[in-house]
């Protein structure tokens, strides 16, 4: 098994439960096919959830385009214990009447680099322990702040305190967290309602499948590596591909543009990713 799901998730089910459905769907009752995310999404969210099966899992280092483009709601006026609708309400305060103005004059600081500090309630470990076990236990430690990138933020319309917006920004952003400085920015408090992945890396929500799909047409529904990582495909004759196989470095007549390729066999079988040393091939991913 070696390719990738663009799955679609409904709000509700945990990311992990959707990698547990998948490999009942290509028949892997055992639970031993290696699921790998390239990035989970939290139980209350939707939307584009991508996901690697068997080899493919070593594959997800190549990707570089990691960005994430989201649609949400922020809900203004209140804020939660978790920065999200799943939280109780810890705080109120009025929305100001000009808050179209003040979200418009705000807008420009939240963009580009910006500095957020993690929620309590995210997976970001803090003296080996997740930051959501301790603020369960009703403890709050002290976060470092971090610099994460914001590419696009707009405002598509409001409807009273409910306030949508679409997210461009990079790996590791905290839409949660970029809410509630958006509010406090605006002279009020308010927390992260809705939340929609429509992009994860090369996947798009356009594209993605539903779990029903995905079982009526599951080899239809792997997406190859090389649809996913934009690297070129080298193919090597019978004794080449034997060497490449065993860990040995192969000459090649003509070298590829870009450092890393994809390798595969004459009969057209991906054995592995190699890595332009010289005029030599060496492997650096074999499948077997």
């Amino acid at each position: 098994m070696l390719g990738f799901v663009n799955l679609f998730k409904p709000a509700g089910p945990s990311s992990t439960q959707f990698g547990a459905r998948l490999r009942k769907i290509y028949r892997d009752p055992a639970g031993k096919l290696a699921v790998g995310h390239l990035g989970t999404l939290d139980p209350q969210a939707a939307g584009v959830l991508p996901i690697a099966l068997g080899k493919a899992t070593r594959l997800l280092p190549l990707i570089v385009d990691r960005r994430k483009g989201y649609v949400c709601t922020l809900e203004l006026g209140s804020a939660t214990a978790t920065g999200d609708a799943t939280g109780e309400t810890i705080a109120r305060r009025d929305v100001p009447a000009d808050i179209d103005e003040r979200l418009a004059a705000a807008i420009p600081a939240f963009t580009g680099a910006v500095s957020q500090v993690p929620p309590m309630y995210s997976a970001v470990m803090s003296e080996g322990k997740r930051l959501y076990d301790l603020a369960r236990a009703g403890k709050t430690v002290e976060r470092a702040a971090r610099t994460v990138t914001v590419y696009a933020l707009h405002v598509l319309g409001r409807d009273e305190n409910v306030v949508r917006l679409r997210i461009a920004c990079s790996e590791g952003t905290y839409v949660r967290t970029l809410c509630e400085d958006l509010a406090a920015a605006c002279g009020t408090v308010g927390h992260m309602g809705a939340l929609l992945r429509e992009a994860s890396g090369p996947f798009v929500l356009s594209e993605s499948r539903t779990l029903d799909e995905v079982a009526r047409d599951p080899g239809g529904s792997l997406v190859p590596p090389e649809r996913v990582i934009p690297i070129p495909t080298v193919v090597l004759d019978g004794r080449g591909a034997t060497d490449f196989r065993a860990g040995r470095m192969v000459p090649l007549a003509q070298m590829p543009a870009d450092k890393h390729v994809f390798v595969r066999d004459s009969a057209r079988m991906l054995v592995g990713v190699g890595e332009t040393v010289g005029a030599l091939l060496a492997p650096r991913k074999v499948f077997l």
